[in-house]
């Protein structure tokens, strides 16, 4: 909880609430974020991500999340985020290199 709240805190902080002036306002960015970091440190995948938080309602408390959203949606933030040039970002490490198959 404590990583929820400080990725929370660092998102406020430098990225913009809604990526544009036309965005539903289901979710912000920095919910969004604390999500993803969340998703970073339990070494979840997207799935594994919504269930967690249709599980812990402390969690959903934490980041102010009135309903979960779906993986789809987690997966889409995680691709836009990582598009933009935030510092913020560093927090994620260097982008990975795609699994080559066996």
């Amino acid at each position: 909880m404590a990583l929820a709240r400080a990725a929370l805190t660092v998102a406020c902080e430098t990225l913009p609430a809604y990526s544009s002036k036309f965005s539903r306002k289901d979710f912000t960015q920095h919910q969004l974020f604390a999500m993803l970091a969340v998703r970073r440190f339990l070494k979840l995948d997207y799935r594994g991500l919504e269930v967690l938080l249709r599980e812990w309602a402390e969690l959903r408390e934490a980041l102010g999340l009135r309903k979960v959203p779906d993986h789809s949606t987690i997966q889409k933030a995680a691709r836009r985020l990582l598009a933009t040039d935030a510092p913020v970002l560093g927090w994620f490490g260097p982008p990975r290199s795609p699994r080559r198959a066996a």
